[in-house]
């Protein structure tokens, strides 16, 4: 019996509660850092936790000093902290260990009834990382895209609204297709990577007793396979940010 994830409809719409269980997850994990991180913050005897933070913070400002320059990226230093800490904790939150459950056909949760599509019964996923679903990598990237457009446009608008039309008016569909598939690379570069992760260990696991082996190596790959990811979406939202406000000329 396949593993599905829990799904309501409501107005039409689909939840998938994992992901929402695992998104509140990842932020309640994330401000729990953030706020061990400063508290009895020292300059002459700093805390291991705010020596991790400052190191944070100097990794984030040299993906920015990379991009454009540090005193035009300044303002999106949070931005950038923010985003890597939360991918970082959310690529690997599927590792540690899964949540399964068993539900018959018209099982409720919290009095909304769960779809099992066609099946009579199923195994209920309610563990995994929240960027291993479509819609938050989706949704991340829209963020992202959203507050690049935003600030082209009030930096940087003249030479925003040039470069649609460069090195020719002709190339204006061109300029727009390019657009739209930046942020669909962007989310989808995030999504495969951690989904294909999650079905390996899945996979692994159904070996019994002789995957183990392969379960400790492909989980401390999948966690390096989780930073690198983290980086790669915080660098090429600099990049973008850095096009947006900086570049005049293409």
């Amino acid at each position: 019996m396949d593993h599905i994830f829990p799904e309501v409809h409501l107005g039409g719409i689909r939840f998938d509660l994992a992901a929402i269980f695992m998104i509140v997850i990842t932020s309640i994990i994330v401000f729990v850092l953030a706020k061990v991180s400063v508290r009895g913050a020292s300059v002459t005897n700093p805390t291991k936790m705010q020596n991790f933070l400052e190191w944070v913070i100097e990794f984030v400002q040299n993906i920015i000093g990379t991009t454009m320059d540090l005193k035009k990226g300044r303002p999106y230093l949070t931005l950038g902290i923010a985003m890597i800490m939360y991918l970082f904790v959310a690529n690997l939150l599927g590792l540690p260990f899964g949540i399964v459950t068993h539900a018959h056909e018209g099982a409720t949760f919290l009095g909304m009834t769960l779809d099992l599509g066609d099946e009579a019964e199923a195994h209920i996923s309610w563990w995994k990382s929240p960027t291993a679903d479509v819609a938050v990598s989706g949704a991340l990237m829209a963020i992202v895209i959203v507050l690049t457009h935003i600030e082209g446009l009030r930096r940087n608008r003249k030479h925003y609204l040039k470069h649609y039309f460069e090195p020719y008016a002709a190339f204006f569909p061109l300029n727009v297709i390019k657009e739209i598939a930046k942020p669909l690379s962007l989310s989808l570069r995030l999504y495969g990577n951690i989904f294909a992760g999650e079905v390996m260990i899945s996979v692994i696991m159904g070996m019994g007793w002789f995957g183990i082996p392969a379960l400790i190596v492909w989980q401390g790959f999948s966690v390096f396979v989780g930073a690198i990811q983290s980086f790669v979406f915080v660098m090429l939202t600099m990049v973008y940010m850095s096009q947006a406000i900086v570049h005049e000329e293409h």
